[in-house]
């Protein structure tokens, strides 16, 4: 197995010659040969690929049956010579019934059989005239190619420390397919030969199958069916090879090709096992299952190091324009419904919120006037606050000021310049000291205006931070960090911007579209420190705590996927490979680290807010976590 869990596993579709088992265990050989090459240590082949699917009332013939066993043992034998384990259809006799079986073949010899359990009898499918089921058959054993080999549909098989099972072609399309109880009794790779023929729309069904089955068994799902060479009298066969995580497609192969060809990715076997652990519901192992052990040869080379997986830098924002418009519609609904909801159980029409002209404010207040308007409630009950402090330039003001009108939302300015000098005085702190203190009194000064004018209308003040500053704890206590409702606390900084300008393109928000793309193009600052001579923001967020894209890719794995350390800077190099070194990822996941665990004293009193995705901070639920949990062994990994 390759470091963090990952396997390399492929599919493989050689051009098959129906009825002819010689030549198919030639093709199928050498495309082991070259899948061995590419790395491969478990590699998948159609449904019947010994024979060939269409042979018809040709399995009923002994002299196929003597030659697909003769294949099937020549075959097995190629594999002493290949550090794989490869697993091919074959039909089985035994006694008076025959069998459709996947063979599991490694280290020169059969490992185990596994009958297909679900015989369709229908339309162009008449596999009832020719084998049996396998249900029921289990804890037995045949004898092929001269061994006794472990025979049914209770087999497992580890090879590489992963554990899979096997199904096959219409196991899959069934109420409850076999792979449900393979996955159960803990198989985290599912295989299925198959030998399906195209029918149109018939692909993207297949598709929806292949995910749907690998997210309800939270495993990795290889397709392979059959493709040229099978008979076209009534059928064609498009060659459909597909590998499946968890519900998403890593690897699609080509339709209708004419050649052979092999279909490779790596699946991450440690990341479902840590999936399974955290669904509780998954259900305890099943008993009643028998491993077989498929030990194979190692070989270095290096297409095995090669990592064969895509890795998203950005796993919070979705590159498809469509899903991307559909993801920001509806985070800005749940966080229009969660206010509305706080909104209508405490009888408030006021809402309170200090409006910076940066992303976050911008986004919360969108948010707000979405629940007001859904409430049937005016506008101008939402109190849009600006407070122009030490370093707020004119470009922010000028923004938020226009963005307060555009909504047709009242306007409040309130200096915080002479408030923060008295308080300076009153606690001594030196006119020119530029420390925390000074920062952070600044943004408590602009809290407590917020507050009070809360009190004053009745209203609810509607915080602002998002996700990724919360795990980063990029918050003044008590300052910015508190509210009483939180709109925007599970939505991380690369969607903000996102969402923001997804907005500024609805018909609905012409008058402020100019505005809200000049808000998406402004650095991201909190303006805490006086401006430069230029009067331009001189205190960019990302140059002290690092880009927030990198933050948020850190966070999606370390919360999301429960990745170590090393594992997260393994895939950051493979994700932003020519835009950061390994260096630079190495320091911004250690800033990563440190504020994360050092920061969660924040986290643990944070305001209520919405959940809009598949991470959240909130440790009322998602992530609970002591705030004196030392970092150590994670940091100790980084040093490593």
């Amino acid at each position: 197995m390759q470091r963090f869990g990952y396997v390399k596993v492929a599919a493989a579709i050689p051009r098959v010659a129906v009825a002819d088992c010689r030549t198919n265990a030639a093709r199928i050989v050498e495309a082991m040969g070259r899948a061995a090459e590419r790395g491969a240590r478990i590699v998948l082949f159609p449904e019947l690929s010994v024979t060939g699917y269409t042979c018809a009332d040709l399995f009923l013939q002994p002299l196929l049956l003597r030659s697909a066993e003769e294949a099937l043992a020549d075959i097995a034998r190629a594999t002493a010579e290949l550090p794989l384990t490869a697993i091919v259809g074959v039909p089985v006799a035994v006694g008076s019934k025959l069998y459709n079986c996947a063979a599991v073949l490694s280290e020169g010899r059969i490992r185990g059989l596994v009958p297909k359990v679900n015989i369709p009898n229908y339309s162009e499918f008449y596999e009832a005239r020719w084998f049996a089921s396998g249900a029921g058959v289990a804890g037995t054993a045949v004898t092929m190619a001269g061994d006794e080999v472990p025979f049914g549909t209770d087999l497992l098989f580890r090879a590489d420390d992963a554990l899979f099972g096997v199904e096959i072609c219409e196991d899959l399309w069934v109420g409850i397919p076999p792979s449900s109880h393979l996955a159960q009794a803990g198989a985290q790779i599912v295989f299925n030969l198959s030998a399906s023929p195209e029918q149109v729309c018939k692909y993207d069904y297949l598709r929806t199958l292949v995910e749907q089955q690998s997210a309800r068994t939270l495993a990795a799902y290889v397709y392979c069916s059959a493709g040229f060479g099978e008979s076209s009298t009534d059928l064609v066969f498009a060659g459909n090879a597909l590998i499946a995580e968890n519900g998403a497609i890593l690897r699609s192969g080509e339709r209708f090709r004419y050649g052979d060809q092999i279909v490779t990715a790596d699946v991450d076997t440690e990341r479902l096992d840590a999936m399974r652990r955290r669904m509780t519901t998954y259900g305890m192992p099943t008993a009643g299952f028998k491993i077989v052990d498929c030990p194979a040869a190692t070989a270095e080379n290096a297409a095995a190091a090669t990592f064969d997986r895509d890795v998203d830098p950005m796993p919070f924002v979705p590159h498809d324009t469509a899903r991307l418009d559909e993801r920001c519609s509806e985070i800005l609904g749940i966080q229009a419904m969660g206010l509305a909801r706080r909104l209508d159980h405490t009888r408030c029409k006021r809402a309170v919120i200090g409006i910076s002209g940066g992303l976050d404010s911008t986004l919360a207040l969108l948010a707000t006037v979405t629940a007001f308007d859904r409430l049937g409630l005016d506008r101008s009950g939402i109190i849009g606050v600006t407070m122009p402090g030490f370093g707020t330039t004119d470009r922010t003001y000028r923004n938020a000021v226009e963005l307060i009108r555009g909504l047709g939302v009242t306007l409040r300015e309130i200096s915080i310049r002479k408030a923060c000098e008295q308080h300076f005085a009153d606690i001594g702190l030196p006119a020119d000291d530029r420390s925390v203190s000074y920062e952070n009194s600044q943004a408590r000064e602009r809290t407590q205006i917020l507050m009070d004018i809360a009190n004053m209308e009745g209203g609810m003040v509607i915080g602002t931070g998002d996700l990724s500053e919360l795990a980063l704890g990029w918050a003044t206590y008590n300052g910015d960090h508190m509210s009483m409702y939180g709109v925007n606390c599970s939505v991380p900084k690369t969607l903000v911007r996102h969402l923001v300008k997804w907005t500024a393109c609805q018909p609905s928000m012409s008058a402020v579209r100019d505005i809200l793309i000049d808000i998406t193009e402004t650095p991201v600052s909190p303006e805490l420190l006086p401006a430069d001579e230029n009067g331009e923001i001189a205190q960019k967020t990302e140059d002290l705590v690092g880009p927030y894209e990198l933050h948020d890719f850190f966070l999606y794995n370390f919360v999301r996927q429960q990745f170590s350390p090393a594992k997260i800077l393994f895939l950051a190099e493979k994700a932003f490979d020519g835009k950061y070194d390994t260096a630079t990822i190495r320091k911004w996941l250690a800033t990563f680290l440190r504020c994360f665990f050092a920061q969660q004293f924040k986290r643990s009193a944070m305001p209520d807010g919405s959940k809009t995705g598949s991470v959240s901070l909130s440790p009322r639920g998602d992530w609970r976590m002591p705030s004196d949990a030392s970092a150590a062994e994670w940091t100790d990994e980084m040093k490593e």
